[in-house]
């Protein structure tokens, strides 16, 4: 009897015991299908960036061949029909933005958007953003969903991220965008947006654009912007408060080889930038089940982007050169010191510079 109720005594411990460890056993499960979500959400946007223009192009020419080709007609008058839409302030969906995806994707690095100043809602932004890395992550994270709360940060302004205009060519990559306020990054449509769709609007350009995503790699501080100045001189025409916007973090997403100025396949790069209008980079990050092997998937690197304090722009139809350089050097100088007020705060030194290409 004393036997059988020690046996019972160390049984119930036992169970007592499993029961314990149980939810601590799970947890890593569970963190470890969070990551795989994660990771499934970024990749799910760096295919799209790379393949869905191209293959959903292809499968409509293909549906014309097929008994499908009703409904690849009706699409194309479709298409005919809203051709001008992206220029004229898309077709933004709340809901699109505010997909729990987005959330996954914004842990997976993670991305973080910082508000230094508060925006007023009757004026107009023209919102630069640095660097541009590979995908601009932190600029689509931040400005094309609602994953880093944009609209609560800054109540009354609705941002718009500006994109290449080929993009907006392909069959449902152009609905795909316009759904999270992408719009072409082309006079026509930022001419609308910051003339034609009243106040509170504040359209984000990557303003070194292709040419800086072929020298961006980890570690690298340096931005195209000597020699852009054809957003101040935008600002100008339409009195829209220019915002430096800087994201330390956003070159460390993937590893490029950086070839050297005068080489022959720099030239290469930058030829077919001009015919493309995008630069094919020769860049990788980590595998989807293992960081130490190649792939598409970006390296776990967090991503902080800063939004600097507005320049109050005067409204000048036809700026003369002088005042366009004016506002110029005052952006490049609010930018620069935005970049060192916080980049001790992530991971830079003191003697770390940002280098204006």
């Amino acid at each position: 009897s004393q036997s059988l109720l020690s046996s019972f005594s160390c049984t119930g411990s036992s169970i007592l015991s499993a029961l314990q460890d149980l939810p601590s056993a799970a947890w890593p499960c569970r963190s470890k299908m969070e990551k795989h979500l994660q990771a499934i959400s970024v990749l799910q946007w760096v295919i799209t960036f790379l393949a869905m223009g191209a293959a959903c192009t292809v499968l409509l020419i293909y549906m014309f061949c097929t008994d499908c080709w009703v409904i690849a007609a009706i699409y194309t008058a479709w298409l005919i029909f809203d051709w001008n839409t992206p220029k004229r302030g898309g077709r933004r969906s709340s809901w699109v933005r505010s997909w729990t995806v987005w959330t996954y994707f914004r842990d997976y690095f993670p991305i973080r958007l910082i508000k230094t100043h508060n925006l007023l809602p009757n004026r107009n932004y023209i919102f630069g953003y640095h660097p541009h890395g590979i995908f601009c992550f932190g600029a689509f994270c931040n400005f094309g969903t609602e994953a880093t709360g944009f609209s609560k940060k800054f109540p009354g302004i609705k941002p718009s991220l500006a994109t290449l205009a080929g993009n907006f060519r392909l069959p449902v990559l152009r609905d795909y965008l316009m759904s999270g306020g992408i719009c072409p990054v082309n006079k026509n449509s930022i001419d609308y947006l910051l003339s034609c769709n009243g106040t509170g609007n504040a359209v984000v350009i990557v303003v070194g654009g292709a040419a800086e995503s072929l020298d961006c790699a980890p570690g690298m501080n340096s931005v195209t912007l000597k020699n852009r100045k054809g957003f101040v001189r935008l600002a100008l025409q339409k009195g829209s408060d220019l915002v430096p916007v800087y994201s330390f973090g956003e070159n460390d997403a993937y590893k490029q080889v950086i070839f050297e100025e005068g080489s022959w396949w720099r030239l290469v790069q930058k030829r077919l930038q001009k015919i493309l209008g995008f630069a094919p980079c020769l860049f990788h990050g980590c595998g989807f089940f293992s960081s130490e092997s190649w792939g598409i998937v970006p390296y776990c690197k967090p991503i902080t982007t800063i939004v600097g304090e507005p320049i109050t722009v005067p409204k000048i139809e036809d700026p003369s050169q002088d005042m366009v350089d004016l506002y110029h050097s005052m952006y490049v100088k609010s930018l620069q010191c935005l970049f060192d007020k916080y980049k001790t705060h992530f991971g830079l030194k003191e003697s770390d510079i940002l280098h204006i290409q």
